[in-house]
């Protein structure tokens, strides 16, 4: 099962992310924001698009959830840590980052478009 302490390994293993403070949790970024670790160190949001968060949750609804306001209909998963492996926490950490640096990256070449 995947602990805070995986999560933290495996977040800063990716290019270019910080980690740095966020309200009560531990955020971690590339470019922008694309997981945070709650203080309790049991669960984590992570951002995904709506298609792969519908597709976790149908999947593993014990394990992912979406956040249950606005920022949920963006995407925007609970994962409990407790109840994925450390595989598939790198998988879905893997797949956030890169929904961070190609935001960030898309931001850029429209700013040089104008």
């Amino acid at each position: 099962m995947a602990t805070a302490a995986d999560l933290h390994r495996l977040a800063l293993s990716l290019a270019g992310t910080t980690e740095g403070p966020h309200f009560d949790r531990i955020a971690f970024k590339a470019a922008r924001i694309y997981v945070t670790l709650a203080s309790d160190r049991r669960t984590a949001n992570l951002k995904l698009s709506p298609d792969e968060q519908e597709f976790k949750c149908m999947l593993a609804p014990d394990a992912f959830s979406p956040l249950p306001n606005a920022w949920g209909k963006q995407g925007w998963t609970t994962v409990t840590l407790a109840k994925i492996k450390v595989a598939e926490l790198k998988d879905v950490l893997e797949t956030a980052w890169r929904h961070a640096v190609s935001s960030s990256r898309s931001k850029a070449k429209q700013a040089k478009r104008t």
